[in-house]
């Protein structure tokens, strides 16, 4: 790491040392007792269900150079005392972050912040040693932990941000300080929390904030909250229409296989191959171009960026196996993300078959928007299937010979009469749903390809 010792993480958190403090720097900092390493700073984190300060003795033992915490334990190793272990956390990450004169890009929206994260550190990475979120590190934990994986080398880093509720933005953007904002889409996510898309949109828009001076928005254009709206600096943005400075035209389906468009900016074109499904995809690349020509990447580099992304968990992964094809797409669900899903499955060859399960977070609007997907995949599809207790209005919404279920559990026994040989099937559901038994089930992951 760089520059960072226990006298540093005090002054900076406002902690108070006790115990012996190791000389030297540390070398990595982490919150989770598994990956505890000699030299690290353990941050013991109060939970419901576990307390990171049971933690601090096994810390010692395996080496660790000091634990942050909110109260001392008995346990041989420096301890820095804050209030507040996860506002110091934060702070300690915002410090670390300015020891580094680079270019960060913050990606928030709805809907394919992970997709857009991959697709743009693939870009920078024909030119740039770039950093990016790794796994789910897209909150107010997992960001600190994505700052503290900077290293010298580093030479561009991409920072998703994600958030459910108002004032969550601010911090993260607090930390990261963006001098490049990317917004995918405002959808129908967390509206529990955030009320409505216009509520979406503040509470995400909290990022302009923080920025770095004469940082710049990248953001959808055929979006029209984001299209209509002032971030209060240069934005540019990206999509399918005419409005937009980077655009996409002539995008060609390669089925499975990917997608292909020609991406118009100013005077350049520049004709990519995207190696992953769905016409979303294409957006995927659009911001990917974006970033790259605000960072002066050529066409060769942003073209190579592009046919260099890979798909990532289960975001639109497609699987074989038996003869049926199946759109894994079950690591979260909003309405908008569902729709677009439902789209991209139509658009495969065979009969199509949709297994949804339930969106949550959407508040009292939840039962009519999973009416709503429901009506929408019947006309879409051959055949819906629909799992879970709010997908009953699912169910409801699709009507017909549409199948209810009430768990993936009581699902599983009947997908043989549910789904047969030459089929499309797409597995959508939010995360705690845990639909990828489903996909287990269908496709035996082993043997699939």
């Amino acid at each position: 790491m760089k520059h960072l010792t226990p006298e540093t993480v005090a002054a900076v958190t406002g902690g108070r040392i006790s115990g012996p403090v190791p000389a030297g720097e540390i070398v990595s900092v982490t919150t989770d007792s598994r990956t505890i390493e000699p030299g690290c700073l353990f941050a013991a984190i109060p939970g419901a269900r576990v307390d990171g300060h049971d933690f601090i003795p096994q810390a010692a033992k395996k080496g660790a150079a000091c634990a942050l915490c909110e109260r001392t334990v008995d346990a041989d190793i420096c301890q820095i005392q804050a209030p507040d272990t996860q506002a110091a956390l934060r702070a300690l990450a915002a410090w670390y972050r300015g020891q580094f004169d680079i270019p960060f890009v913050g990606v928030t929206g709805s809907v394919g912040k992970t997709t857009a994260k991959e697709m743009i550190a693939s870009v920078l990475s024909q030119r740039f040693n770039t950093l990016k979120t790794e796994k789910n590190f897209n909150n107010e934990l997992g960001v600190p932990l994505t700052l503290f994986r900077l290293r010298e080398g580093h030479e561009a880093a991409v920072v998703e941000m994600g958030i459910s509720g108002f004032g969550e933005m601010r911090r993260l953007a607090e930390m990261v300080r963006p001098s490049i904002g990317v917004y995918t889409l405002i959808g129908d996510a967390h509206l529990e929390f955030l009320g409505d898309r216009p509520g979406v949109l503040r509470a995400k828009g909290e990022m302009v904030e923080h920025m770095a001076p004469g940082g710049v928005i990248i953001a959808n254009g055929d979006d029209e909250l984001l299209r209509e709206h002032d971030f209060g600096r240069r934005t540019v943005l990206f999509g399918l229409g005419e409005n937009c400075a980077v655009r996409a035209v002539d995008a060609v389906s390669d089925g499975t296989e990917g997608m292909r468009c020609t991406i118009l900016a100013g005077d350049r074109r520049i004709s990519v191959t995207i190696p992953a499904f769905g016409e979303h995809m294409v957006y995927a690349a659009l911001m990917g171009a974006a970033v790259g020509l605000e960072l002066g990447l050529t066409d060769e580099e942003i073209a190579a960026g592009v046919a260099a992304y890979e798909t990532v968990g289960s975001r639109g992964r497609v699987l074989r196996a038996g003869g049926v094809t199946v759109l894994d797409d079950c690591y979260n669900a909003n309405p908008t993300s569902t729709r677009s899903a439902i789209e991209s499955l139509a658009r495969l060859p065979g009969r199509h078959v949709a297994i949804l399960g339930d969106m949550r977070e959407l508040g009292p609007a939840g039962p009519e928007l999973h009416r709503q997907i429901g009506a929408f995949a019947a006309k879409m599809c051959d055949a819906v299937v629909a799992c879970g207790p709010e997908a009953k209005d699912i169910a409801d919404g699709a009507g017909g010979d549409t199948r209810w279920f009430p768990s993936a559990e009581e699902l599983i026994p009947a997908l043989g009469a549910l789904v047969r040989p030459g089929d499309a099937v797409l597995v959508k559901a939010s995360r705690a749903m845990g639909f990828e038994k489903i996909v287990n089930a269908l496709t035996d992951t082993k043997a699939a390809k």
